[in-house]
């Protein structure tokens, strides 16, 4: 039979009830302390917040970013932002990178600093300056630019004694973005092949200088055109002396004078002309001229006096990378300083690992590469990005300690340049009438073509149509 309580028993319960209820007795402590605890942490909250809107006036950005992203980042319309980099003379479009001398000025205007946490980072790799007696002559490092079609694939072709087909079929293995060149009287020179002129901004916006010297192809039956004006003012902007090959000289319409006489009109005087720039009429077809060209390059080379340590470290930028299905991550990178060897621990941008092998541009096994040789490696674990520099460790866990502080600032930066919709923006959308836009997701095998890519389609930016790139990888 059941129980019944007694009178006692019922008062109790009863008592122990109410004191639950009143935040009382043994149990509701625990429930208080939780309570405190809340309400202390919501406190922190608050403050935490009010120092960061406090400290919300200096703007935390990691290498370069969009005009879209600092627009974000300083909760002001895109409009501006462009409207401010017009004032400045600096046409943009919001998916256009922004180098650190524009972004500080751009923020300013707004009111807002500039942090570029890249230095910090760099602060852990700590920059050892090379005494005089280790220095050793390097070979130069070349981008040839120009106008599609000029003859900067024949002239390259022309250079490695390679034509596309066999270069393609295993002469020269595809997308290396650098190879070197060993000219008949044993000098060397690195080329730098980027898809464009584009890839060579990416890497000027990150402050990475790869170049020694530019050649800008431009072909004698044409004229400058835009393309060949945008490379110019490429070189003039990272201080990169120019040769200028004026190609297609075996054509009968060919009028080197002519293209002569428009770079003077825009105050680029030759050597013909009594100026300082050099330049050399070829045809990269049958190879006229060609061999006084890199004369020319190893003569700049030599007034440039390029220098490198060859017994340290080593450091340089990477040029490419991607994901082969069969080896792994593969980079092309440039040495510019030291001796990389296979075995070597390396760090570039967020990604690290043991180098396990390295290929020259025909894909054969090399050991080690010094200053100024472009090589492939395998063993990161990561594509890195074209424009990264990258450096060697002797100890292995101070590479991987700063690629996790990098991976977690650049994560600390996408959050930030999130944008939620708004019922505001949704708004401002509607109040601009038949708004479109056109959300891209970018993929492509390099990450130099990549870049290249992205460039190029935020250019194709209409006022009916806003083209978005809200993926590239």
């Amino acid at each position: 039979a059941k129980v019944e309580p007694t009178e006692e028993e019922v008062k109790n319960q009863i008592r122990e009830t109410l004191e639950k209820l009143q935040g009382k007795g043994g149990k509701s402590k625990a429930a208080k302390y939780r309570r405190d605890k809340r309400e202390t942490h919501r406190q922190k909250s608050d403050d935490e917040q009010r120092a960061l809107d406090e400290g919300s006036k200096t703007l935390k950005v990691t290498e370069f970013v969009t005009v879209g992203e600092i627009a974000i980042m300083m909760d002001v319309p895109i409009t501006k932002v462009i409207g401010t980099c017009m004032s400045l003379g600096i046409m943009v479009t919001m998916n256009q990178r922004l180098d650190a001398e524009t972004l500080t000025i751009v923020a300013d205007e707004f009111g807002y600093e500039v942090e570029f946490i890249t230095t910090d980072i760099e602060d852990g790799a700590e920059v050892i300056e090379d005494a005089a007696e280790d220095l050793k002559d390097r070979a130069p490092i070349v981008t040839v630019m120009g106008h599609v079609d000029h003859g900067k694939t024949s002239l390259l072709d022309y250079i490695r004694k390679e034509n596309v087909i066999a270069g393609e079929s295993g002469g020269i293995t595809q997308h290396i973005g650098a190879y070197g060149v060993t000219l008949d009287n044993g000098q060397k020179i690195a080329f730098l092949d980027t898809p464009g002129h584009e890839a060579f901004t990416a890497m000027r916006a990150r402050g990475a200088q790869v170049t020694d010297i530019a050649i800008i192809v431009v072909a004698a039956d044409d004229d400058i055109m835009p393309q060949t004006k945008e490379a110019i003012s490429h070189a003039q902007a990272a201080g990169v002396p120019i040769i200028f090959a004026i190609n297609k000289i075996d054509k009968p319409n060919a009028n080197p004078d002519k293209i002569k006489e428009r770079l003077a009109g825009m105050n680029l005087l030759v050597g013909d002309w009594g100026g300082k720039i050099q330049s050399h009429d070829i045809s990269a077809k049958v190879g006229t001229g060609v061999k006084e060209l890199l004369e020319k390059v190893l003569l700049e080379a030599e007034i440039l006096e390029l220098k490198a340590n060859p017994n340290r470290l080593s450091t340089g930028t990477v040029v490419e990378a991607f994901l082969d299905k069969g080896k792994g991550y593969v980079s092309t990178i440039l040495v510019q300083n030291g001796t990389l060897r296979v075995g070597d621990y390396m760090l570039a941008g967020k990604h690290h690992g043991k180098i396990k092998a390295m290929h020259d541009e025909r894909g054969k096994v090399v050991l080690e590469a010094g200053p100024s040789t472009p090589v492939s490696v395998l063993g990161l674990d990561g594509a890195a990005t074209a424009g990264d520099k990258f450096t060697v460790y002797e100890d292995e866990r101070e590479a991987k300690q700063i690629a996790a502080k990098r991976t977690q600032l650049m994560r600390e930066q996408s959050v930030r340049t999130q944008r939620h919709i708004t019922l505001a923006e949704i708004g401002r959308r509607i109040a601009l009438g038949q708004f479109k836009e056109l959300n891209i997701i970018l993929k492509g095998d390099v990450d130099g073509s990549v870049e290249a890519l992205s460039d190029s389609f935020s250019k194709l930016s209409t006022e009916e149509i806003q083209i978005n790139i809200i993926h590239k990888g």
